[in-house]
């Protein structure tokens, strides 16, 4: 049957349908505070589910449906990794300081995708940053973006 004689939803009906989040291709490794967010996520978004459905608001439905696919698989494949215990190399779960050539210091702990936040000192372990650094140890010199850095400190 053609489109052209299938009636859509007029006004407040219709929904606008949401493509699914992208899910990453590389592994889902959290760190057990990451694992936590993912759980926090799920909790608020079932809770908005329910009152969307009593609200019969049919749009935050939609975005709260793609939005629990997505929290759910994320906990559906994480693997918790804990931080190592007096590391002497980065690595997941590390916090490593670095000092840049004009002598700006900057403090990341390396984590999971959907922890990450660069902005307030976390970065995913995919990033070409979190890259440069893994399997390195104090004293190292790295391409940290745009210029070196040295290791000067991991915890």
């Amino acid at each position: 049957m053609s489109r052209a004689f299938v009636k859509e939803p007029d006004g407040d009906g219709a929904v606008e349908e949401l493509p699914d989040r992208p899910i990453s291709p590389h592994p889902n490794v959290v760190t057990p505070e990451g694992l936590a967010l993912i759980e926090a996520n799920l909790a608020r978004l079932h809770e908005e589910h329910a009152a969307a459905l009593a609200s019969d608001d049919r749009g935050a439905l939609a975005r709260i449906m793609r939005d629990l696919r997505y929290w759910t698989s994320r906990r559906a494949t994480a693997q918790v990794v804990r931080p190592p215990a007096g590391p002497t190399e980065v690595q997941f779960g590390t916090t490593v300081t670095i000092v840049r050539e004009d002598g700006r210091r900057q403090t990341w702990r390396i984590v999971g995708e959907d922890e990450a936040d660069p902005g307030q000192g976390t970065l995913a372990y995919v990033s070409p940053v979190a890259r440069a650094l893994i399997g390195k140890t104090v004293g190292d010199v790295v391409r940290a973006g745009t210029s070196d850095a040295e290791i000067v400190e991991i915890r």
